[in-house]
């Protein structure tokens, strides 16, 4: 079997074209170089280099010798690597940001099973507004941001890498003995003289209600501002009024409410994955990239 260290001196020589050059290298005395080729020609049988006025040159034998080796030693390269990934998975830590409807619906599940598959990382997660989150992720304090985009608030890409996670629709919450909870999907039309509950201090979704409200030809006539989904679901089911949410906000609808499909037309919400175009990333970050992604391809369908 020949030897790994033996293939590398050989390389050496043959590409920086004499012992010297291979010694410098390799950080080997140059007959320490020497001894070792001897060896190498003793397990091949054959001559593998001869000596010019300028150096060594390869004889058929090291060239054809020197060619596996450049093969092997790379992919002894690729291993070390991969194995180092491997390790690297094995411990550490990895900080990511959330907003409060993804983190009370969909990011647990992944958070869940990224734990069975890696229970060595230590996860530290945060959940706040939208604009914490892009400066969190601006001043490296976490690696990874889950953020929100509707078509006319889009995200700055300047400074942030965005892999779309999923695209989920705005849905129509009412109370559970309300008129339109008979039906599966209604057009924003039907809801013109109804009382709307939206979310309070410039929440996007209040925006989202105007738009949509303003393209079914009306004004929403506005109830009661809540400070969160919940509360808003805990209104609807009162019968103070009905309300607009993304579809993660209501994936555990209070009892006393229906959720209904708006149909295909309905304003949708990009829910995307952002990290800082100039940071090296860590495996765990990657990982967890990975499952993100495999996971919100089935998320809302």
């Amino acid at each position: 079997m020949l030897d790994i260290k033996r293939l590398q001196i050989l390389l050496a020589v043959v590409e920086g074209g004499s012992v010297t050059a291979a010694a410098d290298e390799l950080f080997y005395t140059p007959s320490g170089v020497s001894q070792q080729l001897r060896k190498l020609e003793e397990e091949v049988g054959q001559p593998l280099l001869q000596r010019r006025a300028r150096g060594m040159v390869p004889t058929d034998a090291g060239h054809v010798l020197a060619g596996h080796a450049r093969s092997i030693l790379r992919q002894m390269d690729a291993a070390i690597a991969d194995l180092d990934q491997l390790a690297g998975l094995k411990s550490g830590s990895l900080s990511l940001g959330t907003f409060p409807t993804l983190g009370s619906s969909f990011l647990p599940l992944v958070i869940s099973k990224f734990r069975k598959l890696y229970p060595s990382i230590k996860l530290d997660v945060r959940s706040t507004r939208l604009q914490e989150l892009m400066g969190l992720l601006s001043r490296g304090e976490i690696s990874l941001g889950l953020l929100w985009e509707y078509e006319w608030m889009p995200l700055d890409r300047a400074d942030f890498e965005l892999t779309t996670l999923f695209t989920e629709p705005t849905v129509l919450v009412v109370g559970a003995d309300h008129p339109l909870a008979e039906f599966e999907e209604v057009d924003m039309a039907a809801t013109a003289s109804e009382q709307w509950i939206v979310r309070a201090n410039m929440h996007p979704v209040a925006e989202l209600l105007e738009r949509s409200c303003n393209a079914a030809g009306f004004s929403p006539k506005i109830s009661f501002q809540a400070n969160d989904y919940q509360e808003a679901q805990a209104m609807v089911s009162v019968g103070l009024g009905i309300a607009l949410a993304p579809q993660s906000a209501v994936m555990n609808p209070h009892p006393g409410v229906k959720i209904l499909s708006l149909g295909p037309g309905a304003a949708a919400r990009s829910v995307v994955l952002a990290q800082r175009r100039d940071r090296v990333r860590a495996p765990a970050e990657n990982a967890f990239q990975t499952l993100l992604v495999d996971m919100g391809k089935t998320w809302i369908e």
